[in-house]
């Protein structure tokens, strides 16, 4: 059984030995559920759901390996080969073969940064002498600079968590319509996107002269929450080309609306977007270090 154990929720794979998915359980008991309820007994659960036996060997990404989770699993630092990303797991003290992989950090004091769960993606997606950029969008969105299969380096964005934030805790909560629940890549989002590429240190300014027009009755509260999308991920995207660049392809792994946002942003910019799902991405790496720490063939 393959795992991947979030911060708020819970998926899990019965795969059979040569990489086919057999049954699959998912609910809402994540990393924070189980600090109280504990993962053991959530673990039994599924395992009782998916039809297996707890002898079945489990191997698990995610934030079920952090610091506030069932067991920490230590961080591999960069430079890290994602083929040997296995090498790190670590067994759970108990009965069955229950095993937990690490993230990876970047351990420099001018650029401290960490990741837990991407890795697998990367190692879902990549070959192992890959070499390029692949992005991964999300609460926290993640960078990575890929050389001959090893992550050298990366960056974080807290480009989810900021939109969260600014839309329901600030004044811009008036400028976003609540029930919007994604915005589209419409003429709004590439105005946002546009103006945040072209002059990304002004984004605070930027931020009010959002709520500023919808006040004096130049945009539609409707187009709130495409604006602020594109202000958010056009300041994201303008610090990357920056920090590495002329970029020309890159990785995007990525699902449903944010997904069909950062392809349309980074589509916009030229760049060549190879566009891949983030469950498969999970999956697939997940039976790869299965496959190397059991010798099944995935």
């Amino acid at each position: 059984m393959v795992i991947d154990w979030g911060t708020s929720s819970f998926r899990g794979w019965l795969m059979s030995t040569n990489g086919a998915m057999l049954a699959e359980s998912r609910g809402g008991e994540g990393m924070l559920h189980c600090i109280d309820a504990g993962f053991a007994p959530v673990l039994r659960d599924h395992l009782v759901r998916l039809g297996a036996t707890e002898e079945t060997p489990v191997l698990i990404c995610g934030m079920a390996g952090a610091r506030q989770g069932w067991v920490e699993a230590p961080y591999l630092r960069t430079p890290t080969r994602l083929e040997a990303l296995h090498e790190g797991a670590i067994r759970i003290d108990a009965a069955a073969d229950i095993r937990i992989l690490p993230g990876i950090a970047q351990a420099k004091p001018e650029r401290p940064d960490v990741m837990r769960g991407e890795e697998t993606q990367l190692l879902g997606v990549t070959e192992p002498d890959f070499t390029g950029y692949v992005c991964i969008p999300g609460t926290h969105s993640k960078w990575i600079t890929i050389e001959a299969g090893h992550v050298v380096e990366f960056s974080t964005y807290m480009t989810g968590e900021l939109y969260s934030v600014i839309s329901q805790n600030s004044i811009l909560n008036h400028a976003i319509d609540a029930t919007d629940q994604g915005a589209e890549d419409g003429e709004p989002f590439h105005e946002g996107l546009s103006r945040a590429l072209a002059t990304p240190t002004a984004l605070t300014a930027s931020l009010f002269r959002l709520r500023a027009s919808q006040l004096l009755g130049f945009e539609q509260r409707a187009d709130g929450a495409a604006r602020l999308s594109g202000l958010l991920i056009g300041t994201e995207i303008a610090d990357v080309i920056q920090r590495h660049g002329s970029l020309q392809s890159v990785r995007l792994i990525a699902a449903g609306a944010l997904g069909r946002l950062y392809a349309a942003a980074l589509t916009a910019r030229g760049l060549d977007v190879t566009k891949l799902d983030a469950e498969q991405a999970s999956r697939r790496g997940l039976c790869k270090a299965a496959g190397r720490i059991w010798g099944t063939q995935h």
